[in-house]
């Protein structure tokens, strides 16, 4: 088994073997095991339906919305127990999750959606960190007096990124920040994250099928496929890895090759090494 312990750093976030079931039947998570050290970007790859979102959603303890119940395993944040903890308590603790599909609220101006980000704040300093998140991201200073269902689809991903950032988050979990986003787009959020991380400190686990950007970015990586994690390690190591290339970067020693050229493959997998 490969090592999952890829940092001296101190573990801020530790996920311990859970299995998740939706609606007391389907069992969507069947042991899956991560760590996350303070000040880490890592990222968690994979395609559709390998149970990317439902992992950060049971950190986020976000599962109990969608009938959805860690059954086995432990996950500990800053070394205290976080299975079934409620989501509003973890937000106050540092721990907040930016939806896949951002869910900005559209009738609202884009800078009242960043106020909503402070909710959980009684302090005098939120209109610097207002600020401080129109530096981060400059076109939401120009359009902070629009409604934000009327801004395009980048503009609302970087204001669910900035709202998220004005609860003074320790860590962010961040599903599929490049969904439906064009290139150029994608590459300016993902260096406005590793900025974030720079600067602030903010430790990120980014759940994301762009496999080639998010390795690029993060530091460590998991991927996942039907509910295991398959392979881990340095993000500089996945990205030279011939399955990962193949696979997942769609490059071979030949060239880059399609998924409907691809028959079979042999998975690296962890659980039977």
């Amino acid at each position: 088994m490969l090592d999952a312990t890829h940092s001296t750093e101190k573990t801020l976030l530790q996920v311990s073997n859970i299995e998740v079931i939706y609606n007391s039947v389907i069992l969507v998570l069947k042991g899956v095991s991560l760590s996350v050290p303070e000040g880490g970007i890592i990222a968690l790859l994979g395609g559709n339906g390998a149970g990317k979102s439902t992992t950060l959603k049971a950190i986020s303890g976000l599962l109990r919305s969608e009938r959805g119940e860690v059954t086995k395993g432990a996950i500990t944040y800053r070394g205290e127990p976080l299975t079934g903890a409620d989501p509003a308590a973890q937000v106050k603790n540092g721990l907040i999750q930016v939806m896949e599909g951002r869910h900005v609220f559209e009738h609202l101006t884009v800078e009242e959606n960043l106020l909503t980000g402070a909710y959980t704040r009684s302090d005098r300093e939120i209109a610097r960190d207002i600020e401080m998140v129109y530096d981060y991201f400059p076109r939401l200073k120009e359009r902070r007096k629009s409604q934000a269902g009327y801004t395009s689809g980048g503009e609302q991903q970087m204001l669910a990124i900035g709202r998220a950032l004005m609860s003074r988050p320790r860590m962010i979990l961040l599903d599929e920040p490049s969904m439906g986003l064009a290139p150029q787009l994608v590459e300016q959020i993902f260096e406005i994250v590793k900025s974030v991380n720079e600067n602030e400190g903010v430790t990120f686990l980014l759940a994301e099928q762009n496999t080639n950007v998010a390795l690029r970015f993060a530091h460590y990586g998991y991927i996942l496929e039907n509910g295991r994690i398959v392979m881990d390690g340095p993000a500089a190591e996945l990205r030279e890895n011939p399955d990962v290339k193949e696979f997942y970067l769609g490059m071979s020693d030949e060239g880059r090759k399609s998924f409907r050229d691809v028959r079979s493959y042999r998975r690296r997998k962890r659980w039977l090494s």
